[in-house]
């Protein structure tokens, strides 16, 4: 049990008791009262008396205290079993992004703004940011186009916009297709994947439910032996959310009408202009020199690739598929390699890798988390009942505080949920649930934040295992949702991972290196075995069906064998440039949709053909129109939830975050990544400061110097 000083926050955590009427209620009650306070300030302050104090602060103080409440409402569509909650939250969401492009359209608020920006008072840095951020964002919301039938006409976009983008993520979410297969068919796939498959009745007798669920979708495409089966799974796979594909098209085409009405040659000037690239230019330069270094690797990789293909399949075409790459790049792991990911995931139960990860937290960051349960929950919930801090049975909850040596403060409370379920968000995120700020009294409010993922479920002789990319995915969300717990910021607004896209995963992208480290990956590690006399059996039984019946070996080593952790490491960059050219593909995509040369142009282009041809062309592996399927196969932009939720003209931002983690890794951490020292001031001189000054000044600062590209290209072996 933890030590009573840290059983007893001073902030008792969110609760999550709404109801499908309470949701809507609550955002309109928000709404209304946010209103208020705008109309007031109308009503008092004339544009001449108009100050950062009376007239910023007040509409600052209203976002952070909103947030408290309005991140929550949105998020129960992401999460809650209940198809009507789920509803609610989406329409509670709609209704708050309704009222968001209102309230920063309103022109009597603005002119108040105009007016305190113009005093040139002296602020602090944090305070003259918002004050230009919130300015920059009235103009760009159509405050520089005069009134009347064109601002009219940006402001019908704009919602239609945030209608397009909720009912697109919400189709995503409610996705539950899937493939009757026979257990022949999925000869191959792993056993603990198959027995969690739903069983066929009547007509579907003996068959199994393959969804695209990521614990079902990947082990298949990985390890079926059927090329059938896989490319039946792919096809359906990029086909099951056609819903959507109307969706996408109506809002590339919004977009693009809303950058020109306000002057821009297209949505990609208009969404970099304040980013870190700045310009169209800038990303189009970075992504084919990216291109052109890493075609000729992809073009011999998938050569190699044939080559195996060749030798265990002889009747085999002469082309490599998009459904054969994730099979013949595991096997080529494991002939070449020995590597077995299978093997990998006993060392990696969910649980007490979860445990490791947030140790190595504890040491180079100097926290202290501990996990609130039983009675504590009860005794920290404002209700008096345990279940009502969480939203699901499945969710572990922790308290944050900060260790002896960094004060002792409580830091805020991490949640993770990390099983999939109908209806939930179905990657791996983190999502802020209430962010922290200095309130109105100056004291410190502490964030809480929530890691959703969806990991294969445990079961009663094998624990939840995670494969290693599944660990490093982890880690990457677990970091973060430690930029989200440590950042210190005045307003909320600028709260931890609330930067420009293309610095916002640089963060969490530099904590990948420690599950690449060998004494890291030694220190996460603990067999499955170990952990219980019902996994040890379970273990056993496994072998000896393996073996064919023979008694088990000895147990296996507590720790993942030092042979084994070499032979992971040696395979990080194998493929890796076919690896980067599907991120390629994304982000080429993205600036292809975003910034055609006219109107007529983004209206006429064919979106689907565009993304299977683009695909092709950059990755070099063949879909469905190498067999005369024609480029319209697939619709995989209606599954891209990154284009329509925030990531649009910004998926580059994957690959210049990599510039960034690298150039941090290399520089600061590489030769010693668990230093204390140097873990605490990326803690206090990234992490911490949130968006709350320029992210270059942020780099800059930590570096010593400019951010270069020379770490990236030799960690991919292109210097």
């Amino acid at each position: 049990m933890a030590p009573a000083h840290l059983r007893h926050p001073p902030q008792a955590p969110p609760t999550f008791t709404a109801t499908p009427q309470s949701v809507v209620a609550d955002a309109e009650r928000l709404l209304n009262t946010s209103r208020t306070i705008q109309d007031k300030l109308v009503g008092d302050i004339k544009p001449d008396d108009a100050t950062f104090a009376n007239v910023l602060r007040p509409l600052a103080q209203d976002e952070n205290v909103m947030a408290l409440e309005a991140h929550i409402l949105g998020f129960y569509q992401a999460v809650s079993t209940d198809q009507k909650l789920r509803d609610a939250s989406s329409k509670a969401e709609e209704l708050m992004d309704e009222f968001f492009i209102e309230a920063v359209m309103r022109e009597d608020v603005f002119k108040l703004v105009d007016a305190a920006l113009n005093k040139n008072e002296d602020l602090d840095p944090e305070s003259r940011r918002l004050l230009e951020k919130a300015h920059k964002d009235f103009v760009r919301n159509g405050l520089g186009l005069p009134a009347g039938p064109q601002r009219a006409r940006f402001k019908e976009i704009k919602k239609r916009l945030s209608q397009l983008s909720i009912e697109f993520q919400k189709n995503l979410n409610e996705e539950n297709g899937g493939i009757w297969f026979t257990p022949e068919e999925l000869d191959g796939v792993p056993e603990d994947v198959t027995s969690g498959l739903k069983r066929g009745e009547g007509e579907n007798a003996g068959k199994l439910w393959l969804t695209f669920k990521y614990p079902d979708l990947f082990p298949t495409m990985k390890y079926a032996k059927n090329s059938d089966v896989r490319k039946q799974v792919m096809v359906a796979n990029e086909n099951k959310c056609n819903q959507n594909v109307p969706l996408f098209r109506e809002a590339i085409v919004l977009r693009d009408e809303a950058a020109r009405l306000l002057g821009y040659p297209n949505h990609a000037a208009f969404r970099i202009e304040d980013k870190m690239a700045k310009t169209p230019e800038t990303v189009d330069t970075f992504l084919g020199d990216l291109r052109a270094r890493l075609t000729d690797g992809g073009k011999q990789e998938i050569q190699t690739l044939m080559k195996l293909k060749k030798e265990l399949d002889p009747n085999s075409d002469d082309r490599y598929y998009l459904w054969d790459h994730r099979y013949y790049d595991r096997l080529m792991l494991e002939r070449d390699f020995q590597l077995d990911h299978q093997l990998i995931a006993e060392y990696f139960p969910l649980q007490t890798t979860i445990q490791g990860m947030l140790k190595i937290f504890e040491e180079l960051f100097g926290l202290e988390f501990v996990e609130i349960v039983g009675e504590d929950r009860a005794a920290l919930a404002p209700t008096g009942q345990a279940d009502d801090i969480v939203w699901h049975e499945d969710v572990q909850v922790f308290s944050v505080w900060n260790d002896e040596g960094e004060g002792s403060g409580f830091v805020g409370y991490l949640y993770l949920d990390l099983f999939p379920r109908e209806g939930k968000y179905g990657h791996a995120a983190n999502f802020n649930l209430q962010p922290g700020f200095i309130d109105a009294e100056g004291n410190r409010r502490f964030p809480a934040t929530a890691l959703v993922c969806n990991f294969t479920k445990p079961g009663p002789k094998k624990p939840s295992l995670l494969k290693h990319d599944e660990v490093v995915t982890l880690f990457h969300e677990l970091g973060h949702g430690i930029h989200d717990l440590v950042s210190r910021t005045t307003y909320s607004r600028f709260h931890g991972t609330s930067t420009v896209r293309d610095f916002v995963e640089a963060p969490s992208q530099m904590l990948e290196n420690w599950c690449w480290t060998p004494s890291q990956l030694r220190s996460l590690s603990r067999h499955y075995s170990t952990l219980s006399p019902e996994y040890l059996a379970g273990w056993q039984e496994a072998q000896q069906a393996r073996s064919g019946g023979k008694t088990a070996t000895a147990p296996p080593s507590e720790r993942i064998p030092d042979d084994v952790i070499a032979n992971l490491i040696r395979t990080k960059h194998v493929n890796d440039a076919l690896f980067q050219l599907r991120q390629l593909h994304f982000g080429i995509f993205d600036m292809t949709v975003h910034e055609p040369k006219s109107h007529a142009e983004i209206e006429a282009l064919p979106i689907s053909a565009t993304y299977n041809r683009l695909r092709q062309e950059i990755t070099q592996m063949d879909g469905m129109e190498a067999l005369s399927g024609g480029q319209e196969w697939g619709h995989g932009e209606a599954t891209f939830g990154h284009l329509i939720g925030g990531y649009d003209a910004g998926y580059y931002g994957y690959l210049s975050s990599q510039v960034y983690s690298t150039d941090m890794f290399y520089t600061v951490f590489k030769d010693d990544p668990m230093n204390k020292a140097a873990g605490r001031r990326y803690r206090y001189q990234v992490l911490e400061k949130g968006g709350s000054q320029d992210e270059m000044k942020t780099l800059t600062e930590f570096l010593g110097r400019e951010p270069q590209t020379t770490a990236f290209y030799k960690e991919l072996g292109l210097a």
